[in-house]
C-alpha cells in the first residue's frame, strides 16, 4: 500500500508566559493511500495540533511530516502551493462564504486555480450531484440547514481534485441523524472516489461508522493505533477504555449503590466463538454465584462484532473470584467496575 502521509516523532511546544506547553510530544504515525484514520482525544489533547500540522498549518517544533516521502517543512513557497492543491480541509463551523451561493462556494477554489469557466462549470454541477444539492445551488448559506452546509464544504473541498480530505471535528455541529448522513457520504467517497480521509474527532460513534484505522491521542502522545477491530477489539490503554465505556452505552449511577464483597459489577467483553457458550449458566452452576445481566449490546467494528454485557455477580467472596478467574480462563475480557459514573 502506497504510503501518503508518514509522521515522524513530532514534537509542537508552545511559550506562554515563563511556560513551555507541549501541544504534541514525539507523535509517530503512517496513513495510508486510501485510509480512512481517525484520530480520536479529549478536549486538549492535541488532535487539533495534529491535523493543523499535516495540512501544513503550523510546523512543528521537532521531527518531520513527510507527504509521499517528501519533507512539507522544508517545501519552498511554491512546493507549498502546490502541496496544498492536493489537500482538501472540511471544518467543524463550515467556514462558507455567506455572499455567494452554494455553486459559488463550491466554484471559489476553482477560480483561484484559474480553471476555465466551462470546466469550472461542469465541475461544479458534478459535486453539486455527488453531495445531493444539485437542486440547492442558487441558495444561500443561510438558507441551508447544517448538514447542507457541510455538504457544501465537503463539496467545495472536493473541487481541485485532492488526494486526501482532512477533516476537523467535521460532524461536532451536527445531531445524530445528519452526523449519519455525512459520514455516509464521506464513505462513499473514500470507496468511489479514493480519497484518503484523515479525521479528528472526540467522538467515538464517528470512528465506528467510518474508520478503517484510529489513533487514540492523549496529553500530546499517541497511546493507542492500528486497524479499528485491533484497538477497539482489544483495547489497552486506559483512554481507549473510556472511549468504548461511553460511546451511546450510559450506565445509571444508581446501579454502583451498595457495592460490597458480596457484589461485583463487571463489564464483559465477548468476541468470536466463545461468545455462543454458555458462560453465565456456568457461572453460576460451578461458583453458586447469582448472575444477573443489567445491559448487554454489540459493537460492529469492521469486520468483527464485539458483544458486551453489564453484570452484577452476587455471592460469597470466595465464590465471586472463582468465577473471575474462570472467565480469565475462557479468554473472556472483564473488568470490575466500581463507581465510574
Amino acid at each position: 500500500m502506497q504510503t501518503m502521509f508518514q509522521i515522524d516523532k513530532i514534537s509542537k511546544s508552545y511559550t506562554r508566559g515563563d511556560r513551555i506547553f507541549l501541544a504534541l510530544d514525539e507523535v509517530s504515525l503512517l496513513v495510508e493511500k486510501e485510509d480512512v484514520y481517525g484520530i480520536i482525544g479529549l478536549s486538549g489533547a492535541g488532535k487539533s495540533t495534529l491535523i493543523r500540522s499535516l495540512a501544513a498549518l503550523i510546523k512543528p517544533t521537532k521531527g518531520k511530516v513527510l507527504f509521499h516521502a517528501r519533507d512539507i517543512g522544508a517545501m519552498s513557497t511554491g512546493q507549498l502551493r502546490e502541496f496544498r492543491k492536493k489537500i482538501g480541509m472540511i471544518f467543524q463551523h463550515f467556514n462558507l462564504l455567506s455572499s455567494r451561493t452554494v455553486a459559488g462556494n463550491i466554484a471559489y477554489p476553482l477560480e483561484i486555480a484559474k480553471v476555465s469557466k466551462e470546466k469550472l462549470k461542469e465541475r461544479v454541477e458534478e459535486l453539486l450531484d455527488l453531495v445531493g444539492l444539485s437542486e440547492k445551488k442558487g441558495s444561500y448559506p443561510s438558507e441551508l440547514s447544517g448538514g447542507e452546509k457541510q455538504r457544501v464544504g465537503i463539496a467545495r473541498a472536493l473541487a481541485n481534485h485532492p488526494e486526501v480530505l482532512l477533516c476537523d471535528e467535521a460532524t461536532s455541529a451536527l445531531d445524530p441523524k445528519t452526523t449519519r448522513e455525512i459520514l455516509a457520504l464521506l464513505r462513499n467517497i473514500n470507496k468511489k472516489l479514493g480519497v484518503t480521509i484523515v479525521l479528528i474527532t472526540h467522538e467515538m460513534d464517528v470512528i465506528r461508522q467510518l474508520c478503517t484505522k484510529v489513533a487514540v491521542i492523549e496529553k500530546g502522545k499517541i497511546v493507542e493505533e492500528g486497524s479499528i477491530v485491533k484497538v477497539f477489539g482489544d483495547p489497552q490503554h486506559p483512554t481507549t477504555k473510556h472511549f468504548l465505556q461511553h460511546a451511546s452505552h450510559e450506565i445509571p449511577p444508581e446501579f454502583f449503590k451498595g457495592i460490597s464483597p458480596h457484589r461485583k459489577f463487571l463489564r464483559l467483553r465477548f468476541k468470536g466463538g466463545v461468545a455462543g457458550e454458555p458462560v453465565m449458566a456456568e457461572l453460576v452452576r460451578k461458583f453458586n454465584v447469582d448472575v444477573n445481566i443489567l445491559q448487554g449490546w454489540i459493537d460492529r467494528l469492521q469486520t468483527l462484532s464485539v458483544g458486551t454485557l453489564i453484570v452484577e455477580l452476587l455471592g460469597e467472596p470466595g465464590g465471586i473470584e472463582r468465577a473471575l478467574e474462570y472467565l480469565a480462563e475462557k479468554g473472556i475480557q472483564y473488568e470490575v467496575i466500581e463507581h465510574e459514573l
